[in-house]
């Protein structure tokens, strides 16, 4: 049995002030490659995860142990949650970098669940294998991603149920609900680079950021809410790329996102820089990096190649993608 899962981006999370009872919220698009595709098959001993035929450039031992350290974590989880016993041979046919800001952990993570659902013939939704599985604590963007693709924006967590700022990886509050899903246009292109800098912000190192930059402004949030639903939703809605570009333009120096991007490398910025200058309609860091990705419609020949430039010295990946405006497929 196989599933295949997309990547996401995430464009920002929306409200780390927390005014009005509630906190997080987030704007994501789902993307069609880099993508991960998992095998898994019962009737084990105990669990084993090959990685064989996999690209090496891509297997670097840091993901090779977040990956195996991931499904083995979600095979605990949902074993335990159906009363099973049984072992399972997990196969890596395809997978994308971790700790790139892409959301490979909830993907994985989701992946490895719904096979072993599948394998014992029972069903779940996304948002509750999620919270099974521990994902979907801040933002609702990579679930919603799993489950149904698309352009999402999330309603974030009350804070009765998440009483303090804090990443997914360190909070264990449910997934949140889905404010609106739209199909996103499907002939604009996505430029997505992710170089291989030193990521200086995940982990622990997530938590202290959270606890020492929020509550963020609540001017500051409530222009980027503005943004958001009179700029950036009714750009998707309408496909005007124009304005969906500099709604994605503006965002990175608002709210959290001017924090994360203050964080990064240097070379990020001017990565960005790069990128938009080379004719993009917007660009964007997703989550906390370091994937930069670039929005375009007829030119991406151009910005493809002037990634390919940037990044001539550099190690890293360069995909050309699109929306994916369907979840994950079970076959």
């Amino acid at each position: 049995m196989i599933i295949e899962t997309p990547s996401r981006l995430h464009i920002t999370l929306i409200d780390l002030n927390g005014k009005y009872d509630r906190i997080d919220g987030g704007v994501g698009i789902t993307t069609e490659n880099p993508r991960l595709i998992l095998e898994g098959r019962d009737g084990f001993d105990d669990i084993h995860v090959d990685f064989a035929n996999l690209e090496s450039d891509l297997l670097c031992e840091e993901t090779k142990n977040d990956y195996q350290s991931k499904i083995l974590s979600a095979t605990g989880k949902i074993n335990e949650f159906l009363n099973l016993e049984g072992g399972y041979h997990f196969k890596l046919k395809e997978i994308f970098p971790s700790h790139s800001g892409l959301g490979s952990g909830t993907q994985l993570s989701l992946a490895v669940a719904k096979l072993i659902l599948n394998m014992n013939d029972q069903d779940m939704s996304a948002p509750d294998i999620g919270q099974i599985v521990g994902r979907g604590g801040t933002s609702g963007i990579g679930v919603a991603s799993f489950d149904h693709g698309g352009f999402i924006v999330d309603a974030g967590h009350r804070k009765t149920d998440k009483k303090s700022f804090l990443p997914s990886s360190a909070s264990k509050a449910s997934p949140p609900p889905i404010l609106a899903r739209y199909d996103f246009p499907e002939d604009w292109n996505i430029i997505m680079v992710i170089p291989n800098v030193q990521r200086k912000v995940f982990g622990d190192g997530e938590v202290d950021i959270f606890q020492k930059y929020c509550p963020i402004p609540l001017e500051d949030v409530r222009e980027l809410i503005h943004v958001l639903f009179m700029q950036m939703m009714p750009a998707v809605l309408e496909e005007d790329l124009d304005q969906f570009g500099r709604s994605i333009d503006l965002v990175q120096n608002m709210g959290f996102k001017k924090v994360e991007l203050s964080l990064q490398n240097p070379f990020i910025r001017d990565l960005m820089d790069n990128l938009k200058s080379s004719g993009a309609a917007g660009v964007g860091m997703s989550s906390f990096g370091p994937t930069v990705y670039a929005v375009t419609d007829t030119n991406y020949k151009k910005i493809y190649r002037a990634a390919q430039n940037i990044m001539k010295d550099k190690e890293g990946e360069i995909y050309l993608t699109k929306s994916q405006n369907y979840g994950a497929n079970l076959y």
